[in-house]
């Protein structure tokens, strides 16, 4: 599907179309996450520091892996 960053745009431009893709990934999140968080990859890294308490390089490492099985 091309490189990850081609696919995060994809996911940006789409983001209402992902949330429940992102929910079953990371079930911490919220409505209100998803809502703020709006396709915004650093937004989305820092609701993953916050709700599961990773590194930035962990929550960096888990969306791109999330991203790469899409």
């Amino acid at each position: 599907m091309g490189t990850v960053q081609n696919t995060w745009e994809q996911i940006q431009g789409n983001w209402k179309q992902f949330t429940g893709q992102v929910k079953q990934q990371w079930g911490k999140l919220t409505d209100d996450d998803l809502t703020i968080i709006d396709g915004k990859r650093e937004e989305l890294a820092g609701r993953l520091q916050e709700r599961y308490g990773y590194a930035k390089e962990q929550a960096e490492r888990e969306i791109d892996t999330w991203t790469s099985r899409l």
